[in-house]
């Protein structure tokens, strides 16, 4: 028994689900699990295109062994070799030992590097341009450097426009059974995964994938089947536009996500009352965040959407609340920018807090610019610090009606 899916003629998807791992990369929470993506294809002669993590190793080989149904494999394509990809080489390779291995030079060192050993008549070591035929098949390797691997490549099967697209268009969530981005709402049950998949994964390397993006612009791409998450055959433009606008870190929709740093309810509270006056004026595109109860990936994700950020954190120690001062290093880390900040502190006897953060943005953060209208609170919020709590969402509303999204 095997459980695999039709892709187009020719094409079959035989990857597997994961909803047992809590964490991927055992950082961020996948509540909704993944999926680990292969495909095979058939002409004159066949190909798997990357593997899966070992978890559904089993399964993945049942797929593999039903839709070849007795016929060799000839090819084994690596577009990229991170493990949760290329973990069943060796697998695929001990059941079909004939099979030759497709790569760049930098993956094959890498296969090196985890152990895989390859001999050398049974690899095909490909760059740029280079093409492929399986017979009516064409294959078309595209390098795609930092996307989000340094060894990273596409395949363009040039027959029947399918692009293998590695980790690019991927998305976190499980996809049981429905493979098709068309198959389920999209924008509504998946987006968000999408863009937290993107943000954490990818998001330090924009400009590359500006670069992947030309690339993509020169073909005729009617089918793109990423490595996690659903297969794209429909309104592609829809999804290669979120990419376009997160790998330009240019806000998706005007909003304020309000992050918050709180001991005791205190700064939560003015959080709040920021956020009833900005609804109160019109914006209730507006997101309220604990930043010691809400995953640093969720953040991140939503930083990308927004428009707009108030920091709202207690001083401790002297200094910014430590989780708080997590989310400004992932910012900086995942070059977070073009973005509005807001700052608002709290501290009972030396609040230090809002001067610090405004220094790391301006030192550590490009293209944020802090909002001149900041709150500082003593201790707890008094009738005296509404005038300051107005002023600020004043000036949000006023930088959001001048930005352009």
């Amino acid at each position: 028994m095997f459980t695999v899916r039709k892709v187009v003629d020719d094409l079959y998807w035989v990857g597997g689900n994961d909803h047992r791992l809590e964490l991927f990369e055992n950082i961020h929470p996948i509540p909704k699990g993944v999926s680990y993506n292969s495909y095979v294809l058939l002409d004159e002669k066949t190909a798997v295109f990357d593997t899966v993590d070992w978890s559904v190793a089993r399964e993945y080989l049942d797929n593999i062994k039903g839709v070849l149904d007795g016929r060799d494999l000839d090819y084994l394509v690596i577009n990229h070799m991170e493990p949760d990809h290329a973990a069943s080489i060796e697998e695929v390779l001990l059941r079909y030992p004939e099979a030759i291995v497709v790569s760049t030079e930098r993956s094959f060192m890498m296969m090196s590097q985890f152990g895989f050993h390859i001999d050398l008549e049974k690899r095909l070591e490909v760059k740029e341009g280079d093409s492929l035929s399986l017979g009516k098949h064409n294959l078309v390797f595209v390098e795609a450097p930092m996307v989000h691997w340094p060894e990273a490549m596409v395949t363009f099967d040039a027959t029947n426009g399918v692009l293998f697209s590695a980790d690019a268009f991927g998305s976190f969530g499980a996809l049981d059974g429905k493979l098709f981005a068309d198959e389920v709402n999209f924008d509504r049950d998946w987006i968000d995964d999408a863009r937290r998949y993107y943000t954490n994964i990818v998001g330090k390397y924009g400009p590359f994938v500006q670069d992947l993006l030309g690339k993509a612009a020169t073909i005729d791409i009617k089918v793109i089947c990423p490595l996690h998450g659903p297969i794209w055959r429909e309104d592609l433009g829809y999804f290669l536009e979120k990419y376009d606008r997160w790998s330009k870190y240019v806000p998706e929709e005007k909003g304020v996500m309000i992050v918050y740093a709180s001991m005791y309810g205190n700064t939560e509270q003015a959080a709040q009352a920021l956020a009833s006056k900005l609804c109160e004026r019109g914006m209730t595109n507006v997101e309220v965040f604990d930043v010691s109860n809400t995953h640093v990936s969720y953040l991140i994700s939503e930083a990308f959407r927004l428009s707009h950020i108030v920091l709202a954190s207690v001083t401790y120690n002297l200094n910014i609340y430590p989780v708080m001062y997590n989310f400004l290093h992932e910012m900086k880390l995942l070059s977070v920018q073009n973005r509005t900040v807001g700052i608002l502190e709290n501290g009972s006897w030396a609040p230090t807090s809002g001067g610090l953060m405004e220094e790391f943005i301006d030192e550590e953060l490009k293209l944020v610019d802090v909002l001149g209208e900041q709150v500082s609170i003593s201790s707890s919020l008094k009738d005296t610090d509404d005038s300051d709590l107005d002023r600020m969402a004043d000036a949000l509303i006023e930088s959001i009606e001048k930005t352009e999204i």
